[in-house]
Protein backbone atom coordinates (compact mmCIF):
# COMPACT_ATOMS: atom_id res chain seq x y z
CA UNK A 1 0.00 0.00 0.00
CA UNK A 2 2.81 2.45 0.90
CA UNK A 3 4.58 1.68 -2.36
CA UNK A 4 1.38 2.29 -4.33
CA UNK A 5 0.82 5.61 -2.55
CA UNK A 6 4.42 6.67 -3.21
CA UNK A 7 4.01 5.94 -6.92
CA UNK A 8 0.76 7.92 -7.06
CA UNK A 9 2.36 10.84 -5.25
CA UNK A 10 5.36 10.79 -7.58
CA UNK A 11 3.06 10.72 -10.60
CA UNK A 12 1.04 13.64 -9.29
CA UNK A 13 4.22 15.60 -8.63
CA UNK A 14 5.42 15.01 -12.18
CA UNK A 15 2.05 16.08 -13.56
CA UNK A 16 2.09 19.31 -11.56
CA UNK A 17 5.68 20.13 -12.50
CA UNK A 18 4.83 19.42 -16.14
CA UNK A 19 1.93 21.85 -15.94
CA UNK A 20 4.22 24.51 -14.50
CA UNK A 21 6.44 24.11 -17.54
CA UNK A 22 3.74 25.10 -20.04
CA UNK A 23 5.02 27.91 -22.20
CA UNK A 24 3.21 31.21 -22.34
CA UNK A 25 2.30 32.93 -25.58
CA UNK A 26 4.07 36.07 -26.69
CA UNK A 27 1.00 38.10 -25.79
CA UNK A 28 0.88 36.55 -22.31
CA UNK A 29 4.54 37.37 -21.68
CA UNK A 30 4.08 40.89 -23.06
CA UNK A 31 1.05 41.45 -20.81
CA UNK A 32 3.20 40.48 -17.82
CA UNK A 33 6.67 41.94 -17.45
CA UNK A 34 7.12 43.54 -20.90
CA UNK A 35 4.14 45.88 -20.78
CA UNK A 36 5.41 47.49 -17.60
CA UNK A 37 7.90 49.51 -19.66
CA UNK A 38 6.62 49.18 -23.22
CA UNK A 39 3.16 50.69 -22.60
CA UNK A 40 4.50 54.03 -21.40
CA UNK A 41 7.94 53.99 -23.05
CA UNK A 42 9.77 53.90 -19.72
CA UNK A 43 13.48 54.73 -20.00
CA UNK A 44 13.34 54.77 -23.79
CA UNK A 45 11.58 51.43 -24.26
CA UNK A 46 9.76 51.55 -27.59
CA UNK A 47 5.99 51.63 -27.12
CA UNK A 48 4.16 48.60 -28.46
CA UNK A 49 2.62 50.30 -31.50
CA UNK A 50 5.29 52.94 -32.19
CA UNK A 51 6.27 51.99 -35.73
CA UNK A 52 8.95 54.67 -36.02
CA UNK A 53 10.70 53.59 -32.82
CA UNK A 54 10.53 49.90 -33.74
CA UNK A 55 11.60 50.21 -37.40
CA UNK A 56 15.38 50.35 -36.81
CA UNK A 57 15.12 47.61 -34.22
CA UNK A 58 13.09 45.39 -36.53
CA UNK A 59 15.65 45.98 -39.27
CA UNK A 60 18.28 44.19 -37.14
CA UNK A 61 16.22 40.99 -37.29
CA UNK A 62 14.35 38.85 -34.79
CA UNK A 63 17.49 36.99 -33.66
CA UNK A 64 19.24 40.25 -32.76
CA UNK A 65 16.17 41.50 -30.90
CA UNK A 66 15.87 38.25 -28.96
CA UNK A 67 19.57 38.42 -28.07
CA UNK A 68 19.14 42.01 -26.86
CA UNK A 69 16.30 40.95 -24.57
CA UNK A 70 18.28 38.00 -23.24
CA UNK A 71 21.37 40.09 -22.44
CA UNK A 72 19.71 43.41 -21.63
CA UNK A 73 20.35 46.87 -23.04
CA UNK A 74 20.54 50.31 -21.47
CA UNK A 75 17.88 50.41 -18.72
CA UNK A 76 16.41 47.03 -19.69
CA UNK A 77 17.89 44.28 -17.52
CA UNK A 78 18.60 40.80 -18.92
CA UNK A 79 15.38 39.04 -19.88
CA UNK A 80 13.55 42.33 -19.38
CA UNK A 81 12.82 41.26 -15.77
CA UNK A 82 11.14 38.01 -16.89
CA UNK A 83 13.60 35.76 -15.11
CA UNK A 84 11.32 32.74 -15.44
CA UNK A 85 10.87 33.17 -19.20
CA UNK A 86 12.23 30.44 -21.42
CA UNK A 87 14.12 31.32 -24.60
CA UNK A 88 11.01 30.31 -26.57
CA UNK A 89 8.83 32.64 -24.47
CA UNK A 90 11.24 35.53 -24.98
CA UNK A 91 11.21 34.91 -28.74
CA UNK A 92 7.41 34.72 -28.72
CA UNK A 93 7.17 38.03 -26.84
CA UNK A 94 9.57 39.71 -29.27
CA UNK A 95 7.62 38.36 -32.24
CA UNK A 96 4.38 39.58 -30.68
CA UNK A 97 5.75 43.10 -30.15
CA UNK A 98 7.20 43.21 -33.66
CA UNK A 99 3.87 42.12 -35.13
CA UNK A 100 2.15 45.04 -33.39
CA UNK A 101 4.73 47.54 -34.67
CA UNK A 102 4.71 46.65 -38.35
Amino acid sequence: MKKHFALLAAGALLAVSGMAQAERSGEEVYNGPCQVCHVAGVAGAPKLDDKAAWAPRIATGIDALVNTVKTGKNAMPPKGTCMDCSDAEIRAAVEYMVSKAQ
